[in-house]
């Protein structure tokens, strides 16, 4: 019973540490948007659409491969910050293979 209660206390501390952190790029320098990602890791920022007024956005952005899954790799991504509308990023991205030609295929 005590080694089911402890398991069960690690499960939730393990848990626990697996939060990520959610931010407004809009409102944050886009210098301030990469130092934030390269502090953390992994964060998500939601933004509204400018194609579509009052769709939110969002996504999950990285600091390095390591933080994607297996299958995926880093891609360049762009959000918008509070000083330009097209701040540099990375996010994971699926990779699909070809079977026919061994190729990567980067679905959109």
């Amino acid at each position: 019973m005590k080694t089911v209660l402890f398991a069960a206390c690690l499960t939730l501390v393990a848990a626990e540490a697996q939060a990520i952190s959610r931010y407004d790029p809009s409102r944050m320098s886009c210098g301030t948007v990469r130092a934030t990602i390269a502090r953390e890791g992994a964060v998500i920022l939601r933004y509204q659409s400018t194609r579509t007024p009052g769709l939110p956005l969002y996504d999950r952005y990285v600091r390095s491969q390591s933080f994607c899954d297996m299958g995926e790799v880093r891609a360049r991504a762009s959000v918008p910050s509070a000083d330009t509308n097209s701040c540099i990023v990375y996010k994971c991205k699926r990779v699909e293979t070809d079977r026919h030609f061994r190729r990567r295929i980067f679905p959109d």
